[in-house]
């Protein structure tokens, strides 16, 4: 990906629309804590960013004291319920820091995947933030840079005897509904997509990729389409040497390619901009980065594009 020039300002990373990570705007420039000291001192390997609260975000959205972000609490690692009952993911690491840095308070706020666009126009929730694509749906939301490059798999069992794509024509395959997945077996702009799914027995929908994981397990289905990310992190879950991810060596088993954005509802720039700009200083100062280390079993260093050449 070519990355434009550094000197950039920040403010006209923000005037630009970007729908590739290679076209992402990156800046030189430190922001500004409410001091007015600047953040271009902070080390990605060192200690834990110490912004104080932005002046532009204050002064953007004068009054707001809280954040609400609305996710999938079964789709990690980017947002999940851990075993004591707490809330995380990598989205939500990166929204807590985007809310400490302009002084909010971060409201995790779990929805129903299928009900995303209700909640948002409500406005029960501030933005869509867990793994959501952006690829397709431009018109739909305002969305910010893209921040992770992403592919769409199919699950099997190790000893399923599925090794390809091809593989899967007469077989019972699971998907999550409004998932990415889904929109990329019913692209109609893919001919190939609409032929594999053609080729099922029988695509069953779930609400949530954890029933869907539990009928895999049960042989209740043949294979089960998801994001990458999310399908190495369920295998991890389970004894080694069960499941198996269709690839192919050079990418060609995957069923699509995408990237993640946080989403808005359409026209709300002005918090998009504030949001954007605190994740291009977080991706500037190395804080992003130290955050989807955490996540290394999962492959997030290797995905994220924000701040990557």
């Amino acid at each position: 990906m070519k990355k434009k020039i550094l000197a950039l300002m920040m403010t006209a990373a923000m005037a630009v629309s970007m729908t590739a990570c290679g076209q992402q705007a990156d800046t030189a420039q430190g922001g500004q804590d409410a001091a007015g000291e600047t953040k271009q001192e902070e080390s990605a390997a060192g200690e834990e960013a110490s912004a104080e609260p932005s002046s532009q975000g204050a002064a953007a959205e004068e009054g707001r004291t809280t954040f609400t972000v609305g996710f999938d609490a079964e789709f990690p690692p980017y947002g999940y319920k851990d075993t004591s009952g707490e809330y995380v993911g990598f989205d939500l690491d990166l929204a807590e820091e985007v809310c400490r840095r302009n002084g909010w308070t971060l409201v995790k706020q779990p929805i129903d995947w299928d009900t995303k666009d209700m909640e948002l126009s409500s406005g029960t929730i501030d933005c869509i933030w867990n793994g959501f694509t952006m690829n397709g749906r431009e018109e739909q939301y305002t969305f910010t840079v893209p921040y992770v490059d992403n592919s769409q798999v199919f699950v099997v069992a190790l000893d399923s005897g599925i090794a390809t794509k091809a593989d899967l024509a007469g077989k019972v395959v699971g998907v999550q509904k409004e998932s990415s997945a889904l929109a990329a077996l019913e692209d109609e702009e893919n001919p190939d997509n609409i032929a594999l799914a053609a080729s099922f027995a029988t695509l069953n929908q779930y609400a949530d990729y954890n029933t869907a994981f539990m009928d895999l397990e049960a042989g209740a289905i043949d294979a089960l389409a998801m994001d990458i990310g999310v399908a190495s992190y369920n295998i991890l879950q389970r004894a080694e040497g069960q499941y198996n991810i269709l690839e192919g060596e050079d990418g060609s088993e995957r069923l699509a390619s995408e990237q993640y954005a946080v989403g808005f509802l359409k026209g709300n720039t002005e918090l998009k901009d504030i949001v954007e700009k605190t994740l291009l200083e977080m991706a500037e100062d190395g804080t992003f980065l130290k955050i989807a280390e955490k996540y290394s079993d999962f492959g997030l260093p290797e995905s994220i594009c924000l701040g990557k050449e």
